[in-house]
This record gives C-alpha cells, sequence and structure tokens, in this order.
C-alpha cells in the first residue's frame, strides 16, 4: 500500500525493512539514521512498524494511512507472500530469502508467527498516536475496497488515469 500511495502521489517510497534487515537478517546498524536521511526529504511515503523509528515518522509525517485488515486477511496474505517468495528462492532485501517452511514449527519469530502475535498491536500504537499527536490525520482502511477507494479516489480526488 505503501508503495502505492509513493507512485500515486509522485513522492519517494523506500520499503523500510530494506533500510532495517541486513545480510543474514541481522539488524542494520544505521537504520535510524538511515531512516532519518529519507523523511529529511520535502515528501516521503514509509511503512510505520519498528519502535525505533516510530516517533520521528510520526512527527514528520502530514498523513497516517492505517491498514486494518481482519486477522483472517492479513494471515492469509502474508502465509501467500511467505511461501510464494521461498519456493522461488525470491532475494528480499541485502540478499536475504525467506527462511525453510520448516521454520515456521521452530522459529517464535518467523513471519507468519510475527504476524498472528502482533495483529493486534497496531491498534494500541495509533490510539496512543492520534491521543497524542491529534492534529495528525488518520485515515483508518479496513478492506481491500476501502483501500482501492483511497488509491482511486481520495488521495487525489480524481481517478487514475487509463
Amino acid at each position: 500500500m505503501a508503495r502505492r500511495i509513493g507512485e500515486r502521489l509522485d513522492v519517494p517510497y523506500v520499503e523500510i525493512d530494506s533500510l532495517f534487515h541486513g545480510p543474514g537478517w541481522v539488524p542494520r546498524p544505521s537504520f535510524v539514521a538511515d531512516v532519518q536521511r529519507f523523511i529529511a526529504g520535502p515528501a516521503w511515503v514509509i511503512e510505520w512498524q519498528y519502535k525505533q523509528v516510530r516517533e520521528q515518522l510520526a512527527e514528520r509525517a502530514d498523513l497516517l494511512v492505517w491498514l486494518d485488515l481482519p486477522r483472517w486477511r492479513v494471515m492469509r496474505q502474508v502465509t501467500a507472500r511467505t511461501v510464494r517468495r521461498r519456493l522461488a528462492r525470491q532475494v528480499l532485501w541485502n540478499g536475504n530469502l525467506e527462511p525453510p517452511l520448516r521454520t515456521l514449527l521452530t522459529d517464535p519469530d518467523h513471519i507468519i508467527r510475527w504476524a498472528w502475535r502482533t495483529h493486534g498491536a497496531s491498534s494500541d500504537a495509533v490510539t496512543t498516536l492520534a491521543v497524542r499527536l491529534p492534529e495528525l490525520p488518520i485515515v483508518r482502511i479496513r478492506s481491500r475496497r476501502e483501500a482501492h477507494r483511497f488509491l482511486t479516489t481520495r488521495l487525489t480526488g480524481k481517478p487514475p488515469a487509463a
């Protein structure tokens, strides 16, 4: 969604995971500085998922788009994406690959288990943010239909070009 918003607005977008994960899935020491450098620009789009930078992102943001999808939808999407990436051996950020699928059973931080465990956490974080920064507009999106409507009409007020 963030990538599509960046494309729609024609502003720079970076996938925050590419800044966080170094080779071997090791967190990059320059993560916070890299995020700060990216958001120093006049316009940008980035995800809001790492606690280390949430405050800075929120304070510089003009808008927060909150994907509040049902757990079943999130799990379906995360599982399909993870399996597809693993089977294709798709190279992700900094040379990383999804781990073998069997690690779902042994790694408590496997992306599928992490998605299940943390699904409700964004609600608390966004609620807290709304109280702390009431001037920051927050758009809550609860379905694919709402996401499509936001991208095609609400974002610019006009439908996309053919």
